[in-house]
């Protein structure tokens, strides 16, 4: 392993450490990156990505760049660290998509706002807005949201269970009528063979997910990784006793939920409830 360095100024910040390290390792081999990616079996423009600090890559990346420098656990352990700094939760987030986009089922928990595979556009509007979005890029927002939806239409879709906290239902949108038109969406979405809506009554009480959005993935190799979310900040949860303990209080909340049918029978109501007519 090549000698320790001493930590400079500018290798404190996470992300510019790990590029750093990745620098000065290659560097040490005299490999371009052409034959790093030769060596390793990977594109070798990804590495140029995660030297220049434009990317992090994925674990799988990383762990093979320690094999190959002889640095075990090092490269990822910076990675860890690197992931879990809080200016990267759109790194994370980009990893999540990933993983989404792959994966064979999914189970979701939702504390305030719908899932963004369930909105409708004027609600990924409404909310994206009320986040700070504008312009040009609140439009972008949108149209990469209601791209996501066909992940649950398209052929060989994933299996997708949410429980909605009762508390989603009763934020309506400013717009009454795209409000109904949202619930009329969700019902719509909860006929379909592999979607599963459940609604979780407020007079469950507190419980182990409450101030917690969340989403399980399961990929085809059988494994669960975790995605939990606030307004703020998210992160990516991969270790594997940790997974465990949120599926456990994700099945205890499950139990909890309204039965499919029930749920049905509830978003019935609010729609019979809801006005269609925008406030005047």
């Amino acid at each position: 392993m090549p000698p320790r360095r001493v930590i400079t100024g500018r290798s404190q910040e996470p992300r510019q450490r790990f590029a750093e390290e990745l620098r000065l390792l290659r560097a040490a081999k005299a490999d371009s990156l052409r034959e790093l990616g030769d060596k390793v079996g990977w594109d070798w423009s990804l590495f140029g990505k995660m030297e220049n600090g434009h990317t992090l890559g994925s674990p799988e990346v990383v762990q093979a760049l320690d094999q190959y420098y002889g640095t075990p656990g090092l490269l990822l352990a910076l990675w860890e660290l690197a992931m879990a700094d809080p200016t990267q939760f759109k790194e994370r987030y980009r990893r999540y998509m990933v993983l989404e986009a792959e994966a064979v089922s999914m189970w979701h928990y939702a504390t305030s706002n719908l899932p963004g595979v369930l909105q409708t556009s004027e609600y990924a509007r409404e909310l994206l807005k009320a986040g700070g979005l504008k312009g040009e890029e609140l439009d972008a927002q949108v149209e990469a949201r209601m791209g996501r939806r066909e992940l649950l239409l398209a052929d060989g879709a994933p299996q997708f269970r949410t429980i909605l906290s009762e508390a989603v239902l009763r934020t309506p949108l400013q717009d009454r009528e795209e409000w109904h038109a949202q619930l009329e969406h969700l019902e719509t979405m909860g006929h379909r063979l592999n979607v599963t809506i459940q609604v979780l009554p407020l007079a469950t009480g507190l419980h182990g997910l409450s101030n917690t959005d969340t989403m399980f993935l399961r990929g085809s190799n059988g494994q669960t990784v975790v995605w939990i979310e606030t307004g703020y900040s998210g992160e990516l949860v991969q270790e594997s006793a940790t997974v465990e303990r949120l599926q456990l209080r994700y099945d205890l909340v499950r139990d909890a939920a309204l039965t499919p049918d029930l749920s049905r029978q509830f978003i019935e109501r609010m729609l019979e409830e809801a006005p269609c007519e925008p406030l005047t």
